[in-house]
Order: C-alpha cells, then structure tokens, then sequence
C-alpha cells in the first residue's frame, strides 16, 4: 500500500509540474507569435493543462485499463465545469468573452453530443476518433489565424516602437527546455498516476471507472485548477474560462480523438459510462449555456450552484461504489427536486437578462 501510495503521489507532483513547465514554456513562445490572451488561454494553457489527461489515456488505454481512460476524459470535463469554474467565479465574477459565446462554447456542447453518439453502440471506434482529432486540428487553425489577423490589424494602428525583446530572445532556450523536460515529467508522471490508481482500485474493489471519474479526473485536473485560480485572482478572467473551455474541448477532440487513433479497435464503452457518466457530462456542458449567456458574466452564487453540483455528483458515486442505503433516495431527490429546481432558476435568469439588454 505505502508503495502503491507513494507511485500515486509522486505521479501526481510530477503531472502538476510537468504540465506547469509545459505551460510556462509554450505560453512564452505564444506570445512571442502574435496569439491574444484568450486564444493563449483556449490553445497553449488549455491544452498544456489537459497534456496529463493525454498521457494517462494513452498509458492506460494500451495497458488494457480502458474505463481509467474513458473516466479520466469524462470525469476531467465535469470537473473542469462544475469544480474549477465554480471556484474561480467564487473568487471574482468571470467575464465570458463573446468570442466563447460565439465559437468556443457552442463546440464544447457539440463535442460533448458527438462523443455522446459515437460511444452509443459501446465502442469510440478508430474513424469516430479521426473524426474527433480532424475537427480539433481545424478549429486550432482556425482559431490561431484569426487572432494572428486582427492583431496584424491592431498592431497596424499603433506606432512601431522598438520593443524589449532581446531578454525574451535571450530566454528562448531555456523555454524550449522548459518544454522538454516538462514533457518528460508528465509522461513519466502518467505512469505512475495509472500504475498506482489501478493498484487502488483492485486493493478496495472499486472499479476503475469510478477511480478515473473520481481520483485521477481530479488529481489530472489540478493543473487546470492552479491555472484558472491564478488567472482570476491576478485578473486574467479571459485565460480563467478560456482554459476551462479549451481544456474540455482538447479533452473531447484531442485525447478521446487521438486514444482511439493509438489503441487497436478504439475505446470500449461501458454500459456504467453510457448510462450514467457520459449523460452527465452532456447535461454539465449544455448547463453551461444560460450562465454563459446572462450578461456574459458567471458570478459568485453560479459559481456556488456549481461548486454544489460537483460534491453531489461526486457523493453519488462514492455511494453508488459503496452500494449505500441512501443511493436511491439521494438520486431521486437530485433528478426530481434540486435539478429542476436549478434549471427553472436559469432560466428566469436568461429571461430577465433578455429583455434588460432589449430595454437598454
């Protein structure tokens, strides 16, 4: 156990830097090529962040463990939305910019449904995972061109002034080896997480579902949550959302795209994810939209109706694995009271917010 303990511990520290050395390195080299804090945030944060989530799957998915991987994804994206967003706006309201509303957000939703509707028949098959990793290559340039282009145009409006870039210049090495090495520590890293995870589950029979939507979704996702924190509480609420959305989307295009790429016959879907896991993550992502669209701000009190959500959700599994006497109860009062309950809200909410901007 202490062996098993130690694996976990020192794969999870190795994550957490690795991907925080990741992150330095190639948010500085974003910089350097023209790349708006937002789409810094939706690509090289957001995807430096996720890194773990894609090494664990892969590791895991040619290991033979393919639920770990299924629920690191699953449970990494309701994590992101409910954990690391509540906790940020309840730091500092969190301003949406209008190019989420517009692009980002609306893919996060449709990623969620198609991963959703592949994963129907049990199986995330070879070409539904080239699919995935097909629309995550073209939204990157996409994305990547437009923010170039109008900051060609901004840049063309101001005076050309020389700017102190020989320090950065002088740093770029040391970045590229920030890079590197940070790499190695999150393969690395994921090894042990998977190795020491898997060794948990068998020891309390818990399945490996339940340990990837649970402990490795959230010890993946720390990253994340020192990202978005650290954003909100210097002022960067662009980079705090953009990371989360980003994050979810690199998740669901990315490392599902891509594991299913790598692993012979795709990623095998168990009936607990399809019934339960995979439909929670549809509905946290489509939960999304009236917060997003209320006056393009996520305030404190959302940010608490998420924070909620997630120990909710995160106590229904640990009683469902434990098979505790108050699971039925516990369900039924989530699905026929608190969620209602919440939904109506929002959309009172949407609605006030809807005819304040028509009056204005």
């Amino acid at each position: 156990m202490l062996e098993n303990a130690g694996l976990f511990l020192g794969g999870l520290l190795l994550l957490i830097f690795g991907a925080d050395w990741l992150v330095r390195g190639a948010s500085k080299l974003a910089f350097k090529l023209g790349i708006s804090p937002l789409v810094v945030g939706l690509t090289v944060v957001a995807f430096g962040t996720s890194a773990p989530e894609l090494a664990i799957n892969i590791q895991s998915s040619l290991g033979g463990q393919p639920d770990l991987a299924l629920g690191n994804v699953v449970g990494s994206n309701i994590f992101n939305v409910l954990f690391i967003l509540g906790l940020s706006a309840l730091i500092t309201p969190l301003l949406v910019d209008k190019q989420l509303i517009r692009l980002d957000v609306p893919l996060m939703l449709a990623a969620s449904l198609a991963v959703y509707l592949f994963a129907l028949d049990g199986n995330l098959s070879t070409l539904e995972g080239g699919l995935l990793f097909g629309s995550m290559l073209f939204y990157l340039i996409f994305i990547i061109r437009q923010s170039r282009h109008e900051n060609q145009v901004n840049d063309s409006q101001e005076s050309s002034q020389p700017s102190p870039l020989s320090s950065k210049l002088d740093l770029l090495p040391f970045q590229l080896l920030l890079i590197l090495v940070g790499l190695a520590a999150l393969v690395l890293g994921s090894r042990w997480l998977v190795e020491g995870a898997v060794a948990f589950a068998r020891h309390f029979g818990v399945s490996e579902l339940i340990i990837g939507l649970t402990i490795v979704a959230a010890g993946t996702s720390m990253p994340e949550v020192a990202t978005s924190i650290m954003a909100a509480l210097k002022g960067e609420r662009d980079i705090a959302v953009g990371n989360v959305v980003g994050s979810n989307i690199f998740n669901l295009l990315s490392v599902l795209g891509l594991t299913s790429l790598l692993v012979p016959g795709g990623i095998p879907i168990s009936t607990a994810a399809l019934g339960f896991d995979l439909p929670v993550m549809v509905v946290v992502a489509f939960a999304t939209l009236p917060i997003f669209f209320t006056g393009q701000i996520i305030d404190r009190w959302e940010g608490g109706i998420f924070l909620f959500y997630y120990i909710a959700y995160t106590l229904y599994l640990i009683m469902d694995a434990t098979s505790h006497d108050l699971v039925p109860l516990f369900g039924t009062t989530m699905l026929y009271f608190v969620t209602p309950l919440t939904l109506i809200t929002l959309y009172l909410l949407f609605h006030r917010e809807k005819r304040r901007s028509k009056g204005r």
